[in-house]
């Protein structure tokens, strides 16, 4: 019971951090008490994440993320715990391994998504130059870069034909991952997750 109510908390602490960061969207429109709350309470955990990890790819900052997955790991734990009276170092290796890939998962398509988009952007002649367009490029040229220098040394490639590379190298992961990360895991585990 009390482990239940841990993880409990822990899930509820993660929804205070998931609204905080909404809240961060919004910049100084977002304040009263609640916004107060909110920063007093989440503000140390996730400055924690960004201090000791450098989980920054362009302008994008996935320190929250990677802080939101710590606690949902926790959280597995714990409530494997409690439904199987134990955990064996298979279950937590699963059980982190699961959603750490789950994590990467949602930033590989959402860097598919915006990197489909910068492609558009090629192949329909759009007005590069707005801030539209230039977040998208700052979001996406990073990892852009890096497929990009696999292929192409010190010669970087950004126009369609780099993008294209990109987007293939980053949907073949995608696959490649959701193939291989739960047949890891259920061997971890030794039981479907």
């Amino acid at each position: 019971m009390i482990i239940n109510i841990i993880a409990a908390v822990l899930g509820f602490y993660s929804i205070l951090i998931l609204i905080r960061i909404i809240f961060s969207w919004f910049g100084n429109m977002v304040s009263g008490r609640f916004a107060d709350f909110l920063i007093f309470v989440t503000d140390p955990y996730l400055n924690w994440w960004r201090r000791n990890l450098n989980l920054k790819i362009g302008v994008m900052d996935f320190s929250a993320i990677a802080a939101i997955t710590a606690l949902s790991v926790a959280q597995n734990v714990l409530y494997t715990i409690s439904r199987f009276d134990k955990i064996t170092l298979g279950n937590v290796l699963a059980i982190i391994l699961v959603s750490v890939w789950s994590v990467l998962s949602f930033i590989i398509g959402f860097y598919v998504f915006v990197i489909l988009l910068r492609l558009i952007a090629y192949l329909t002649n759009r007005d590069i130059y707005s801030p539209f367009w230039q977040l998208v490029d700052s979001v996406s040229k990073p990892v852009i870069y890096k497929f990009n220098r696999l292929f192409f040394g010190d010669k970087i490639n950004y126009d369609h034909i780099g993008v294209i590379i990109s987007i293939v190298l980053l949907i073949v992961i995608w696959i490649a991952g959701g193939i291989i990360i739960p047949l890891l895991a259920n061997m971890f585990s030794g039981f479907p997750l």
